[in-house]
């Protein structure tokens, strides 16, 4: 029988993919922007969707980097339920009047009639596992990917436990087999757009992001990097995003049909999820890997690693802002003047996330993992007293 395989140390901390985890958090803001005041560049910008694509595969990247075989199963959900709901919840609740009425206007399409089912749903975030717009969007908007992350929470310790047993040449054929996948599924779903694959649930499907991360931190731990520059990543984003956007605005439709690959190119753009995971993937390591070398890197910066703590209350409230001013200001002409707008509700966003981020997920964070750990203090107390050996009777 193989002994287990063995993990190098990890003696350093990847800041990097903090402060690299803001950049996905403002793209996200960016594509959300374009409801109140739209710019021309907005074919580029929609890219900032996959911002949520780059948070599922940090996640899975994340905790399976700084995983620990003596946190139990129980500990590890705890201290996620306590990272992740009381910013979600109170998110939740000043969202609800700006999203939702009890006699919405019809020009107001973002508001919803009051559903207290619905809402519910999204209380307990089981909102993502409805197709339903209605449903899927319901409470916060941009919390459904919360349900996401429960999901990829309640799988984490029994995912890291079949990936612990893996040697590095099996973790990388774990990847490997993971990306196939997703481009199989897309084929899938293109093929037979009406069978089963269809109805997958969307957490379900979008497991495979998670997983790969969860694949690529667990290779690293076991001391695979890349000396690859994080920079040919950019550039090599940069170039998909403008292969992609620029043909059809700057050249003639023939022009154009040849420059975007003709057939194949029309492939490549019906997979584009796949692809932008494969690059984000492998930006991620990247990055990862120039952290654990020691190699300089501007997003280790105290200002975009601050800016990274802040980009899950950021995610949470952004829209939330967005369509506050909406409401008062309505939606802003197309044009290039509308990125002063951009500037306000970045600064609004900003402020309501350090204050929710500073006054609620901190605070309320720190008590419950107390609360926990002081639980299993006690435990671990009244154990050690049970299997203490009783002393000799005191002999007269």
């Amino acid at each position: 029988m193989h002994s287990p395989p063995t993990e190098a140390p990890r003696t350093r901390r990847l800041d990097s993919l903090t402060g690299l985890r803001w950049w996905a958090a403002f793209g996200v803001f960016l594509f959300h922007m374009n409801n109140l005041a739209p710019l021309p560049i907005f074919p580029i910008l929609r890219f900032g969707n996959y911002g949520v694509m780059f948070f599922f595969l940090l996640s899975g990247f994340v905790l399976t980097w700084s995983a620990s075989a003596k946190v139990s199963p129980a500990t590890f959900w705890w201290r996620r339920f306590a990272r992740i709901y009381p910013a979600y919840l109170v998110a939740l609740i000043v969202a609800i009047p700006v999203f939702y009425s009890f006699n919405p206007d019809p020009a107001d399409w973002w508001v919803k009639p009051v559903d207290v089912g619905i809402l519910l749903l999204s209380v307990v975030l089981l909102q993502g596992w409805s197709k339903d717009p209605v449903v899927l969007f319901s409470g916060n908007p941009a919390g459904w990917t919360l349900t996401f992350e429960a999901f990829f929470y309640a799988l984490h310790p029994a995912l890291n436990t079949f990936l612990r047993m893996l040697r590095l040449r099996g973790t990388l054929i774990a990847a490997l087999a993971i990306v196939v996948l997703c481009f199989g599924y897309r084929a899938a779903s293109l093929a037979w757009p009406e069978s089963f694959v269809a109805d997958v649930p969307w957490p379900v499907v979008r497991l495979s992001e998670f997983a790969l991360g969860m694949t690529a931190a667990h290779a690293m731990r076991l001391g695979w990097t890349t000396r690859l520059s994080p920079v040919v990543m950019y550039l090599a984003g940069g170039l998909f995003i403008a292969w992609y956007v620029l043909p059809p605005i700057l050249l003639s439709p023939a022009a154009a049909e040849v420059v975007g690959g003709g057939a194949v190119g029309q492939l490549v753009r019906s997979s584009t999820n796949e692809w932008m995971l494969l690059l984000c993937a492998l930006l991620v390591v990247t990055v990862a890997s120039r952290d654990v070398r020691g190699g300089r890197s501007i997003l280790r910066s105290k200002p975009l690693v601050k800016l990274g703590e802040w980009s899950y209350t950021f995610y949470l409230v952004h829209a939330t802002g967005i369509y506050i001013v909406l409401a008062i200001v309505g939606p802003q002409p197309y044009s290039r003047w509308s990125i002063l707008w951009y500037v306000g509700l970045l600064t609004l966003a900003l402020v309501m996330s350090a204050a929710l981020h500073y006054f609620v997920e901190k605070p309320c964070e720190r008590f419950l993992r107390s609360r926990w750990d002081a639980r299993l203090a006690r435990k671990e107390a009244a154990r050690t007293a049970l299997l203490a050996p009783e002393p000799d009777p005191v002999r007269s």
